[in-house]
């Protein structure tokens, strides 16, 4: 058998589901560190960490509010050019209120502008019907990296749910509903090992039926689980 042969035998099966891989930090290239550090922090972005591990080598970790993933940027790290990183997006539930925080905090927002099918041309202002994805707003930093601000209120089918109290808490509401009728006809089990699992699977991009049945295996396997050989 040749080794082409040998190495394609070797191909595991893939898992029903996929492995989660969470995006956690994007690389941004920039000139001077303290400059991007001030001008971040301005925004309220949250300082993780601050590593100078030499004079040619610096790593800062920062997060913007309420996201789940942060931006590297520092000495030694990139090979990019400075300022080279464009259109990464910022979402958020309302874009005028954000847009005016951004620039009492410092920042250089442009006018709002909004597009009426995928696609087409620019157009200037808000959407007047507020349509999620439609609308947005641009801003640099220093070195001129580029971030789009985009509002976001309801999330397409399949693309998890938006991270705020409101649908936190309409979530919640919803994973109660679901419980109940479960929970007549369930083995014994905590409410909250179900609820986490429906929450998940609803985060995930499951539709309410799917998220239930998810939550159901979860018990399931809990109360009967697979010996292991």
């Amino acid at each position: 058998m040749s080794g082409a042969a040998t190495a394609q035998a070797r191909v595991p099966t893939p898992r029903a589901e996929p492995t989660d891989l969470k995006l956690e930090v994007v690389v941004i290239p920039v000139s001077d560190v303290d400059r991007a550090l001030a001008f971040y922090g301005g925004l309220g972005w949250r300082l993780d960490a601050d590593f100078r591990v030499r004079e040619d080598f610096r790593a800062v970790q920062m997060t913007p509010p309420g996201s789940p993933c942060s931006i590297h940027f520092g000495k030694g790290i990139s090979a990019a050019t400075p300022g080279s990183a464009q259109g990464m997006y910022l979402v958020v539930d309302d874009l005028e209120a954000a847009r005016t925080d951004l620039i009492a905090r410092g920042a250089a927002v442009s006018e709002p502008f909004h597009f009426e099918s995928i696609g087409g041309p620019p157009v200037p202002g808000i959407d007047p019907n507020h349509g999620s994805y439609s609308s947005h707003a641009t801003f640099k930093d220093p070195d001129g990296n580029a971030w789009l601000l985009q509002e976001v209120g309801t999330r397409l089918p399949g693309r998890g749910l938006s991270n705020d109290v409101k649908t936190l808490v309409e979530l919640l509401r919803e994973t109660e509903e679901r419980h109940g009728p479960y929970e007549r006809d369930a083995p014994k089990h905590h409410w909250s090992e179900w609820y986490a699992g429906y929450m998940i699977a609803r985060e995930r991009g499951k539709t309410p039926d799917d998220a239930a049945a998810y939550a159901a295996s979860r018990i399931a396997a809990t109360v009967n689980p697979q010996p292991t050989t």
